[in-house]
């Protein structure tokens, strides 16, 4: 049986933000390239014949008006703690369902208990379900057996995750994870093994609900799977955030788009970084595509603007000589594994001279980007240090991130700083420990610390 599924491109534009000129014998250029998608719900459609996996629950039927264009698994904690307060349990299912709710009609979906093991909850047997009326209705009922007790092996749960989305046959592969606590019940380095397996395979937005969770290990699965991650403090608030992190991968409207990096003989690429909406380092995640070509993955898109830092160090030459530093694309895998589609692209440029006003300028996208790269860093310096008992080595780092953030008109981190630090004057950068932080406010800095805001146009 063969049905018709979406498949809508965004379009995308390229645009290269940077001071093409250098002093005689310089090396190191440096621009921000801002990627936007846009129209990818309002363009045309193609419609394609596509067949229903044969792994979809046949419970689905009232859904089969339309293929799966997208997956989504919910990884939900049902470990002994999400027992304490009882309110965690209560709002995890309040929110799993809302996030059921959210679903649109023909995406395959699945919900996971997880533990230190992990187990289907809907629809089970290795299955996933198209998302319509019906099994919208018995996804919210299974959802209402869920109790907590266990411990908490979060690669457990990623693999599970891993299997059911590989079982559609949809681009947009996409999880969802909720945990309260450490994973402790699994080694550091099987969680790694289990994400080093899942990177490119699907994305993952993670949340910690409380504040007995490791901050590191959940920033740590949203980065290397791409997704977002943040704390819900409160678990009244899970209905809301889970509502939005569905709506945004429903969103989502083209997967697996890697922006590709030519650049010309003798030329080393530094890094690559997404600087915005929050700070990725794509730089060690390279593939080779082709001769002195190389992929870094982006993940999923709808219509949004990001913009990726490029670093590249070229042959030094003389004044008055120009060159290509680097061209960079948007590029698209093809269904039949030929040459990938380029969506757009743009160029870096070098251009020597002897002007040293012209040549020492910084572009203000350029310095906006690397001092938001230093705010990032700073904040987790100046709470490492703290946590180790370094106060004045502290105090130092988080001042000069509450300048930094004054500097940038990041309000938003500012704010979070404010909690932590009593500042004197933010121009200066003084600030004061404060004698006591909450849990919550330390933890909400150091998850949202690599949060970014764009150049002020």
């Amino acid at each position: 049986m063969a049905v018709f599924s979406k498949s809508i491109v965004p379009q995308f534009t390229v645009e290269v933000y940077q001071n093409v000129n250098l002093p005689e014998g310089g090396r190191e250029v440096n621009a921000i390239v801002t990627v936007t998608a846009t129209g990818g719900g309002t363009t045309g459609e193609t419609r394609i014949p596509v067949p229903i996996p044969a792994q979809v629950s046949p419970s689905a039927h009232t859904a089969r008006a339309a293929a799966p264009d997208a997956a989504v698994v919910i990884m939900v904690d049902c470990s002994g703690s999400m027992e304490y307060p009882p309110t965690k349990m209560e709002g995890a299912r309040e929110a799993t369902a809302a996030a059921v709710d959210t679903l649109r009609d023909g995406v395959a979906f699945a919900v996971v208990a997880g533990t230190h093991q992990a187990k289907e909850v809907y629809p089970g047997n290795g299955r996933l379900a198209v998302a319509g009326p019906v099994t919208r209705q018995q996804a919210k009922e299974a959802l209402r057996r869920l109790t907590p007790g266990g411990g908490t092996a979060i690669g457990t749960w990623l693999r599970l995750a891993d299997r059911l989305l590989a079982s559609s046959d949809t681009s947009i592969r996409h999880g969802i994870l909720l945990t309260d606590g450490r994973n402790e019940h699994e080694e550091p380095e099987a969680l790694r093994a289990t994400l080093d397996a899942c990177a490119g395979r699907f994305s993952c937005d993670a949340r910690g609900v409380g504040t007995d969770w490791e901050v590191k290990e959940v920033t740590g699965i949203a980065s290397a799977l791409l997704g977002t991650a943040d704390i819900v403090a409160d678990p009244a608030g899970l209905t809301a955030d889970f509502t939005h992190m569905m709506e945004t991968a429903m969103g989502k409207e083209v997967a697996d788009v890697a922006l590709r990096l030519w650049t010309p003989q003798g030329t080393e690429v530094r890094f690559v970084k997404q600087v915005a909406p929050s700070m990725e380092d794509l730089t060690d995640r390279r593939a080779d595509s082709g001769p002195r070509t190389g992929d870094y993955p982006t993940g999923s898109w709808g219509d949004e603007s990001r913009d990726y830092h490029v670093c590249v160090l070229v042959p030094s030459a003389a004044v008055g000589e120009e060159m290509l530093a680097a061209r960079v694309s948007l590029v698209l895998p093809t269904p039949d594994g030929s040459s990938p589609r380029v969506l757009s692209q743009g160029l870096v440029r070098a251009v020597w001279t002897d002007d040293l006003a012209a040549s020492t300028a910084i572009n203000a996208q350029v310095a906006h980007y690397t001092g938001q790269a230093e705010l990032a860093r700073v904040i987790q310096q100046g709470l490492d240090l703290r946590k180790s008992g370094d106060i004045d080595g502290a105090t130092a780092k988080l001042g000069r991130a509450v300048q930094l953030a004054d500097r940038s008109g990041n309000e938003d981190t500012a704010k979070l700083l404010a909690k932590v630090v009593d500042v004197v004057d933010a121009a200066t950068g003084t600030v004061r420990l404060k004698a006591k932080v909450s849990a919550e406010a330390r933890m909400t800095l150091e998850t949202r610390s690599t949060k970014t805001v764009r150049v002020k146009k």
